[in-house]
């Protein structure tokens, strides 16, 4: 499922309350990804709210950043796959941080990171708790935010158990979109899930527990599609626990007005001190989370691209700057004007990136061909492969066929060079998570790691370095199964 194409000069940073001109394709086209009419605006007002927030729009992820502020740690329920740490810069999961924020330290940190990343559009509440429980402190955080940086995107990330109380402050506050974590629809499935809750003053416990948050999270789902507000639905798959039941999931949230579904895999080790780590349940391998995705493809819209973020996460998806913003260490002076010129760069890329991409899409689905590719790509952002292989922390994986080129997901990497030379066993973790990959493309890759690499049947290159994703991969498929190259790259071989 693709969102709309635009071409350059119909995005704008203008006030939602605004009308939006409709998005176009090259070529003048007018595009759905909702099943609208060309004529419909309603598909070009969704596009409106979406287009600059990186979790709520596949294209917006390689240009736009968010930033966690971890200022709600307490919580109303408790999960088996969740222990909320602080002072935590090893763990790349939901539920960690590095130090607790107050609502004003928080918009100092806020201010000072918009200062130096013009990308920042998106500020969320994440936890390390609960936003809707914590929410003095969330309403706090926020009303400083508005104030000061009236451009910038605010939204939270809930369990849903204290959501219904909280919805209509939230259309007040002008929060967009929101994210709610639903792992199930049945109260037998969510006691193995959830060991005990907090609601109106009492602990409860089992499949009454779940009842309870069950039917809350239905009431709030409804209530912010009433309003208006733009929800997404994160599911944890937990294999053996809930991995057959987020079909039934996915059908409840689709039934009540979500704008999108996300499907994680479980992360689980008896390190992270969770119940699922220390009781050994298993995580689920990347081809079963594929498998369920494909499965709920062409219902709820399905997002691919979720990192998993920490409750303090900055940055791009995928390159987590947090750790460059120490509280004792950051400016608070903001220049629009930097936020302002990004956009307008943004603006023009886009137009250019889409171009290339509805190209490369045409170019692999004319070929015909039954055969299908499966690519790892290194990338910073912007729709570019222009990551160095030993760098990389995750990649990016599409998936091509005649359907085209698609997006289908990340794979978690470990830093291969690190002091300038390459880790043995960082190597072997990355081909590990390199399994089903049939070729992968980066900024530059050495000779030891692609050769290492081909061993196990994985071919690397370096030769589309800095071209626009999708150029790159249509022209592999073509001169794999349909002879010659059907475009040339954007910038030519690197070598």
């Amino acid at each position: 499922m693709w969102e709309p194409e635009i071409k350059v000069g119909t995005t704008s940073s203008a006030p939602s309350h605004r009308a939006p001109m409709a998005p176009a394709m090259p070529g003048g086209r007018a595009s759905s990804s909702y099943g609208l009419s060309v004529t419909d605006d309603k598909d070009a007002r969704i596009w409106e709210r979406i287009k600059d927030h990186p979790c709520f729009s596949e294209q917006a992820h390689h240009y736009f950043a968010r930033m966690h502020v971890a200022v709600a740690p307490a919580c109303n329920i408790q999960c088996n796959y969740c222990n909320r740490k602080y002072d935590c810069t090893n763990e790349s999961r939901p539920g960690v941080a590095s130090v607790k924020l107050t609502p004003d330290q928080a918009l100092r940190k806020v201010l000072a990171v918009a200062s130096k990343v013009p990308e920042l559009s998106v500020i969320g509440v994440a936890g390390p708790g609960d936003a809707c429980y914590d929410w003095r402190k969330t309403v706090a955080t926020f009303e400083g935010v508005a104030r000061e940086i009236p451009d910038i995107k605010l939204c939270i990330s809930t369990n849903g158990l204290a959501l219904p109380d909280h919805v209509d402050e939230l259309a007040d506050m002008n929060i967009d979109h929101v994210t709610i974590t639903i792992n199930m629809v049945d109260p037998v499935v969510g006691a193995k899930i959830y060991p005990w809750i907090l609601h109106g003053h009492r602990r409860y416990t089992g499949i009454e527990a779940a009842r309870i948050l069950h039917e809350r999270q239905m009431l709030g789902l409804e209530l912010l599609t009433k309003r208006g507000i733009l929800t997404k639905i994160n599911s944890v798959m937990i294999p053996g626990v809930n991995d057959t039941h987020l079909v039934e999931v996915n059908r409840w949230i689709r039934d009540r007005g979500a704008f999108m579904h996300n499907v994680v895999p479980l992360i689980s080790k008896p390190s992270h001190g969770t119940y699922y780590g220390l009781t050994g349940q298993r995580c689920p391998e990347p081809f079963e989370l594929k498998a369920l995705q494909d499965c709920l493809d062409g219902n709820v819209k399905l997002m691919r691209h979720c990192q998993q973020c920490r409750a303090d996460a900055i940055g791009l998806l995928g390159d987590d700057r947090e750790r460059e913003f120490a509280l004792d260490q950051i400016s608070t002076k903001v220049d629009p004007s930097k936020r302002e010129a990004y956009r307008k760069l943004v603006q023009h890329e886009r137009g250019d990136q889409l171009a290339a991409k509805l190209d490369a899409n045409k170019a692999v689905k004319s070929l015909g061909s039954s055969r299908t590719l499966a690519v790892a790509v290194a990338t910073k952002g912007g729709g570019r492969i222009n990551e160095h292989f030993g760098q990389a922390r995750e990649l990016q994986v599409y998936a091509v066929s005649r359907k085209g080129i698609n997006l289908v997901g990340h794979r978690k990497v470990e830093q291969y060079c690190l002091g300038g030379l390459g880790e043995k066993a960082t190597l072997d973790h990355t081909i590990v998570a390199l399994d089903g990959i049939d070729i992968l493309l980066s900024s530059k890759i050495g000779d030891c790691p692609k050769k290492r690499l081909a061993e196990t049947g994985v071919r690397a290159s370096d030769a589309f370095s800095y071209d626009y994703i999708e150029t790159a991969i249509g022209a592999l498929y073509a001169a794999e199964f349909g002879g010659k190259p059907a475009m040339p790259t954007a910038l030519g071989p690197s070598n």
